[in-house]
């Protein structure tokens, strides 16, 4: 299992940090974005001192919100990527895959005699 995000992930984690702080969505951005542009490297990113130069509300939790599980924990949603919900997900879809296989074998059962032939 990873312990860290991609370095793609990490400005998302970051800005949705600051908003559970929070920070307004639009500012969030704003010092992400700023983060990205003169920090770059996600390494450095990881550096809470660094972090602290662009918003007083990152504080030592910010790590936890950079970690793999917990940040796929966070999408425990409807519909959304968390383990929960990918698996509610799957129940529903077996379900339906049962259901459909059922009213496919009816069908077939129903125009089966009309194409035998006399």
């Amino acid at each position: 299992k990873r312990a860290a995000l991609d370095d793609s992930l990490i400005a998302t984690e970051l800005a949705e940090y600051l908003v559970r702080k929070g920070l307004p969505f639009r500012e969030a951005h704003h010092v992400v974005g700023r983060v990205v542009r003169e920090i770059g490297e996600s390494k450095e990113m990881r550096d809470i001192e660094k972090l602290k130069r662009f918003s007083p509300l990152f504080e030592s939790d910010v790590v936890e919100a950079l970690d793999f599980r917990a940040a796929v924990e966070r999408r425990a949603v409807e519909g959304g990527t968390g383990p929960a919900a990918v698996r509610a997900q799957v129940v529903r879809a077996r379900a339906a895959a049962q259901v459909a296989a059922q009213v496919a074998a009816q069908v077939a059962a129903q125009i089966a005699p009309a194409h035998q032939r006399p």
